[in-house]
C-alpha cells in the first residue's frame, strides 16, 4: 500500500521529472539503520521520475551485491553500489575492496574512506568508542595508500567519507599522486567534514569533484559555497533515506528548485546532477 501511494505520487502531472539524474548518495533497506524506502522500490520510483542512476550507501556492508539485485528487478536505471570503510568490514581493508570488485555484474563502483567509525566523526560527536584512523602525524596510513593503489588498478570513484578537512585534502593529494581519474569530497558542508570554501577550491584544483547534499536548513549558505567553487566542480545527491526526510526524488527536486530560486541556472543544474555524477562513475 505504501509503494503504491507513492509511485501514484510520482506518476501525478506535477511531479517534477529529474531526467537523467544521477544521485550517487543514496541510502534505503535492507540496512541495519531505519530507512524510509527499500533499493528496489527506490529504484522503481526514481525510474518513474526518469532519473538515470542511483549509487546505494551502506555504512557497514558492501553494497555491490544489492546492486546486482536491483538492476535484474528494474531494468532500465542504472544501479551502483560500492564499500564504506567502518570497522564492520575491517576498517581500511584493501582486502574486502578487492573483493568487492569481484561481485557479479561489476556494480560496484564506488569506495568511501570511513564514515561513522572515522577518527573525524567519533571526535566530532564527543563519543568513546572505537574508530578508524586514515593518517596518523600528517601521514596517509600505508593501507589507506594501498587501498588508493586499488582504486586507480580498478577505475573506481574515490570517496573522502566523514574525514577531517585536512585528511580529505590529504586523501586527494595521494589520489592524483597515484593518478586516481574520480574523486569526491563527500558532503564537503556537513558535519562532520565542514570544509571552508578555501578548501574546497584546493581539493576542486586537484581534481575533486565537491558533493553538496540536500540540507533543508541550509540551502542558502550550499548555494553560496557552491557558486564560490564553481558548479563545474561540484555534484548535487541527495544523502536521502531517513524515515523523517522526503524520499530521494523529491528531495532532489526540492533542491534543485530552492537552487532555482538562489540564481542557478537549469544548464548548471544540470551539469551538476547529471554530466558531473555520471563523469564520477566514469560513464559516457
Amino acid at each position: 500500500m505504501r509503494l503504491s501511494w507513492f509511485l501514484l505520487l510520482a506518476a501525478c502531472a506535477y511531479a517534477q521529472s529529474l531526467n537523467g539524474v544521477i544521485d550517487i548518495h543514496a541510502h534505503s533497506d535492507p540496512d541495519s539503520t531505519a530507512r524510509s524506502i527499500d533499493a528496489i522500490d527506490l529504484a522503481k520510483l526514481a525510474k518513474m521520475r526518469g532519473m538515470r542512476g542511483l549509487v546505494l550507501k551502506n555504512h557497514y556492508e558492501s553494497t555491490a551485491a544489492l546492486a546486482y539485485i536491483v538492476r535484474k528487478e528494474v531494468p532500465g536505471i542504472e544501479v551502483f553500489g560500492g564499500i564504506d570503510l567502518n570497522l564492520t568490514v575491517g576498517g581500511i581493508n584493501p582486502a574486502a575492496v578487492e573483493r568487492m570488485t569481484m561481485m557479479k555484474g561489476g556494480w560496484g563502483r564506488v569506495v568511501w574512506m570511513p564514515t561513522f567509525d572515522a577518527e573525524n566523526q567519533v571526535r566530532d560527536s564527543k563519543e568513546n568508542r572505537p574508530f578508524v584512523p586514515v593518517a596518523r602525524n600528517g601521514e596517509l596510513l600505508p593501507e589507506v595508500k594501498q587501498v588508493i593503489t586499488l582504486v586507480k588498478r580498478h577505475s573506481l570513484l574515490l570517496e573522502t567519507g566523514h574525514s577531517s578537512p585536512e585528511e580529505g585534502l590529504m586523501i586527494v593529494r595521494e589520489a592524483r599522486r597515484q593518478g586516481v581519474e574520480h574523486v569526491v569530497v563527500t558532503h564537503a558542508t556537513r558535519p562532520p567534514v565542514r570544509m571552508s570554501v578555501a578548501q574546497m577550491q584546493e581539493a576542486a584544483k586537484l581534481g575533486a569533484m565537491i558533493e553538496f547534499v540536500f540540507d533543508r536548513a541550509n540551502m542558502a549558505a550550499n548555494a553560496k559555497a557552491i557558486r564560490e567553487v564553481g558548479p563545474a566542480y561540484c555534484i548535487l545527491s541527495s544523502d536521502l533515506g531517513q524515515p523523517n526526510n522526503p524520499l530521494h526524488p523529491d528531495g532532489l527536486a526540492e533542491y534543485f528548485a530552492a537552487l532555482k530560486k538562489e540564481g542557478f541556472t537549469d544548464a548548471q543544474i544540470d551539469l551538476m546532477s547529471k554530466t558531473n555524477p555520471a563523469r564520477a562513475l566514469g560513464l559516457p
